[in-house]
């Protein structure tokens, strides 16, 4: 069977976009596509009882600030340049997720992800406020996406979804399984990385 590596995100999380800028070199590198799951954010924190560093953060010394340090050395590392902070964060991000889903099951995914994280975290936008979310996705049928993003199946979907990462040790976003393994945030992508390679190393065969 083939090796199944999984990334599992919510649009909310800046550090799950870096780290699928990321993604692609490991791609390349190793041979093995990653499979995208969407996931909802809030529904996880609420699971686990854990919360985002926006909330648990606020009003620690020096720990916020070291954390920013190490956001810029992955900036770095990983050359990204598109990246900007979204000044109406935290964005609820229910319908984006439910619309990620939608975009799986029409078969818009690649077009609507690469939209959304533009949206989110390139040319940062209040992505929650209706009005705006519509008129952001330009050359995207949303109206569509929208109207799928509203039957049982998708809810059911994301919520089908969100519950399966609870119960295999996710409570957070960017969460990656490689196999059965769990690797959780943007600076573990080198284990990620490892263990892929590490878990697709053919043995080598036994000599007489």
């Amino acid at each position: 069977m083939p090796l199944k590596v999984e990334f599992q995100f919510d649009f909310g999380s800046p550090n799950a976009y870096l780290a699928e800028v990321a993604i692609p070199g490991i791609e390349r590198r190793t041979g093995v596509k990653f499979e995208y799951v969407p996931v909802l954010l809030g529904g996880i924190y609420k699971a686990t009882g854990n919360m985002s560093p926006f909330d648990s953060l606020r009003g620690i010394k020096n720990k916020p600030e070291y954390q920013a340090l190490e956001t810029q050395r992955f900036i770095r590392r990983h050359s990204v340049t598109k990246f900007r902070p979204n000044p109406f964060f935290p964005v609820n991000t229910l319908m984006l997720m439910r619309c990620a889903v939608a975009a799986q099951f029409e078969g818009m995914f690649e077009t609507y992800f690469r939209a959304a994280y533009h949206h989110m975290w390139e040319e940062p936008k209040k992505m929650d406020d209706p009005e705006i979310f519509r008129s952001a996705f330009i050359g995207i049928d949303i109206d569509r996406l929208i109207a799928r993003a509203q039957q049982d199946d998708v809810k059911k979907k994301l919520i089908d979804l969100t519950n399966d990462a609870v119960s295999r040790g996710a409570f957070g976003s960017p969460t990656f399984f490689v196999g059965k393994e769990m690797f959780f945030g943007k600076d573990q992508l080198r284990d990620v990385e490892e263990s892929i390679v590490e878990q697709t190393r053919q043995p080598v065969p036994k000599t007489a």
